[in-house]
């Protein structure tokens, strides 16, 4: 927790400060209610005093509480500035060392975790760092005053005192050391709710179309069912505290009073000033003993907040300690332009140690079209992941325009690459905005939003729509079809007009006429693009310059569709199950 607070700006410091200083003046101006009270029972049991003086007293008390509320209001209104800065500051650390994540770090991390540590948990430290300031700083300062005003009164009242005391800090931390695992607990818990919630709204529609309801109801109602037994358990335990500080602060109350009508008792009655003056001390002691436990149990609602509130602190530094495996070079110029080459690369996931690809070598020059074909698993999308540097190789070289991947700047390396991924991924917006996601060296006009639109062979849907390239896209392209969502991710990327186009598998939501034109359009108006293209379907890649087979993560073949025939038999088999024999010239 300490860690995180050190992230807080200067402003924020300063204003906490403040806040500080404020709490002590509300702590001064509320201890001083007890003398003035002290001085108001000697003017009413002393003969002679007026009214005047008592009416005095009573004025200088009334300042007194509004003082106290005033720097109240003002240290409230303070606090929640702080909480807010340092809760904003911390959110956006988060999202941006988030968006800084590779694909293994995403592994490591769950995507609901992420969202839940970057809003439920920096929330549990916004209400810590809003009561810290003005109930953490005041209860102790508070107890630790009123013990040196009462503590030379009597030395009887003040042992009762510290053993209540002592007592209540007893259960505290008895209750804390029992309750704070399972505060852990509650947060993996709430994760495991976040994913259950996320698989079923994603995936609504599997869940109907199989009649999974039931099961996916017994599913969340398992996990629902341990959160909630355990959040009752830390509950129940925190429930014992409250009435455990309101009960030793009416027994202290009734105990000092007892006692202190005994040590008036000892006074004798013909010594009435001194009977009175030591009246006076067993009330004055009696309230300022009520601050003490008063001061316990604003630590109290505090400590209920705090076992979370230092979980999910731990949770936040993960992220932010996470090591970012993949680091972005320094260079941005290039001595060859539209090349893309792997040099006897390897590569394994971090959390498998075998190899999904085994000494993979080629190159594309300027203006080709190199196209990845081979069964479900044989690594095409790592391959082509490779060259979009979402991961780094294991071993060999990926090189982009004759430079090794890893010199270039993100900025750089993402210049040159336009990039479509399997799954096609809208955003909300309307359809410029998707077409001209993120940042380029292209232009960025309409004219250019409807070239790529047209070129990915969305033109025929778009231009039906009321609003055109203005008609909105709802979060996940839930509006449109299939088809319509991956001719717009094409367009996505036509966009950028990059020096490579990388089609991760991505006409396979196409029909074979629109597959077709596409291609058509690529080869007559981007020639000098150079394409790396994953296909399912023989059709789409026939025509590339260089088809690369993959089975089991190593190229078995690597030539034209014709060559390929002859002398792969992988590739043969693939053409056979899906080619007429016309097609394949038998």
């Amino acid at each position: 927790m300490i860690r995180l607070l050190k992230r807080m700006r200067k402003r924020e410091w300063i204003m906490a400060g403040l806040c500080v200083l404020l709490v002590l003046g509300q702590i001064y101006f509320d201890l001083r209610l007890p003398d003035f009270m002290s001085n108001l029972t000697v003017l009413i049991e002393t003969p002679g005093s007026t009214v005047a003086e008592i009416l005095n007293t009573g004025f200088q008390m009334l300042g007194c509480a509004l003082a106290s509320a005033v720097f109240s209001i003002a240290c409230g209104y303070l606090a929640s500035q702080v909480a807010a800065g340092f809760s904003y500051g911390l959110r956006e650390d988060v999202f941006n060392k988030v968006a800084d994540f590779g694909q293994e770090e995403m592994q490591r991390f769950s995507v609901p975790s992420l969202i839940n540590r970057n809003t439920n948990d920096i929330t549990q430290i916004q209400m810590l760092v809003a009561m810290g300031l003005q109930i953490i700083v005041r209860s102790p300062i508070m107890a630790v005053w009123a013990v040196a005003k009462i503590i030379d009164k009597s030395w009887t009242l003040s042992a009762i005192t510290a053993g209540f005391v002592a007592a209540l800090l007893a259960v505290m931390a008895f209750i804390i050391v029992i309750v704070l695992p399972r505060v852990r607990r509650v947060q993996k818990l709430t994760d495991n709710i976040n994913r259950i919630s996320r698989e079923n709204l994603t995936g609504i529609n599997v869940v109907h179309a199989y009649n999974a309801e039931k099961y996916q109801e017994d599913k969340f109602e398992k996990a629902n069912d341990r959160l909630m037994r355990t959040q009752l358990f830390n509950q129940r335990s925190f429930a014992v505290l409250l009435p455990s500080v309101a009960l030793a602060m009416n027994a202290l109350a009734l105990v000092i009073y007892w006692v202190g009508a005994s040590i008036v008792e000892q006074v004798p009655v013909a010594n009435m000033t001194e009977r009175i003056a030591t009246f006076s001390n067993i009330v004055v002691f009696g309230t300022y003993a009520t601050y003490v436990i008063m001061s316990i149990m604003l630590l109290v609602m505090v400590i209920m907040f705090l076992p979370a509130a230092q979980v999910s602190a731990g949770r936040i530094l993960e992220v932010l300690d996470a090591k970012v495996r993949m680091h972005q070079g320094t260079e941005s110029e290039a001595k060859e332009q539209g090349t893309v080459e792997f040099k006897d690369v390897s590569f394994s996931y971090p959390s498998s140690g075998k190899e999904v690809l085994e000494h993979i070598s080629f190159k594309a020059e300027k203006g080709q079209t190199i196209a990845f074909i081979g069964a479900t698993g044989s690594g095409k999308t790592t391959l082509v992941s490779l060259a979009a540097r979402f991961y780094d190789a294991t071993s060999g070289q990926v090189l982009i325009d004759g430079k090794d991947i890893r010199d270039y700047t993100y900025e750089a390396l993402y210049d040159r690459i336009g990039y479509v991924t399997q799954k096609a991924v809208l955003f909300a917006g309307n359809i410029r905005d998707n077409v001209l996601f993120g940042e380029s060296l292209a232009p960025r006009t309409d004219e250019d939003v409807k070239q790529a639109i047209r070129l990915a062979q969305a033109s025929e849907f778009v231009d039906k729509l009321p609003d055109g390239i203005d008609a909105p896209i709802t979060q996940g392209g839930t509006n449109v079809s299939g088809g319509q969502k991956q001719r717009l991710s094409i367009a996505r990327a036509l966009a950028r007009k990059p020096e490579i186009l990388i089609f991760d598998d991505s006409f396979s939501a196409l029909d074979y006429r629109t597959d077709a034109a596409l291609r058509k359009g690529l080869n007559e108006e981007l020639g000098d693009t150079t394409r790396l293209i994953v296909a399912q379907r023989i059709g789409t890649i026939r025509h590339a310059d260089k088809i690369i087979v993959l089975d089991e993560g190593k190229a078995v073949g690597i030539g034209t569709h014709e060559e390929l025939l002859e002398n792969c038999p992988v590739y043969r088999e693939i053409a056979m199950s899906q080619l007429s024999e016309k097609e394949l010239g038998a």
